[in-house]
């Protein structure tokens, strides 16, 4: 498995994701990864459905990712990683994956969360995840789309948390 991008947007597969990042990071696959959304049978065929055609869709949980990663199932894939939070992608990093960075692509505000830009809101949770992340030596980068500058998320934290 080739991972072209590993991204957090909590919308998942929608315009931005099936347009523009599809085509500048040239994947074959998309694999959302969340037990949140694997074990939701109608967002799983949204998801599906979403995906620009030629883009085949896995909606999985973290434990399935870890268990099939290394699987013969995806040689000569180029994948694109789909999260909807950064404790996630920690526990993925801890059972051993390695990710060179890491786009967060939107967050949405909610009660008990912090905005650090018009599209990325934190908690203490994401904050403690993210922190670990990047002392893994992962690129914390902040973008919609493949064509906005890249902005890091460890400066944006150490300015507005």
């Amino acid at each position: 498995m080739e991972i072209r991008l590993a991204r957090i947007d909590d919308r998942l597969i929608h315009g931005q994701v099936a347009t523009a990042w599809t085509k500048q990071i040239d994947i074959n696959r998309i694999i959302v990864v969340s037990d949140e959304v694997a074990n939701d049978q109608l967002r799983k065929f949204l998801l599906r459905e979403a995906a620009p055609p030629g883009i085949k869709v896995n909606v999985v949980t973290v434990a399935k990712l870890l268990e099939v990663f290394n699987s013969d199932l995806f040689i000569n894939q180029k994948v694109m990683l789909l999260f909807t939070n950064p404790q996630d992608v920690e526990v993925l990093i801890h059972g051993g994956i390695k990710l060179n960075s890491l786009n967060i692509g939107g967050m949405r505000f909610i009660a008990g969360k912090r905005m650090i830009t018009n599209f990325v809101s934190v908690d203490d949770k994401d904050v403690a995840s993210f922190r670990y992340l990047d002392s893994q030596g992962i690129e914390l980068e902040v973008r919609k789309v493949p064509t906005d500058r890249k902005v890091h998320l460890m400066h944006l934290l150490e300015k507005k948390v």
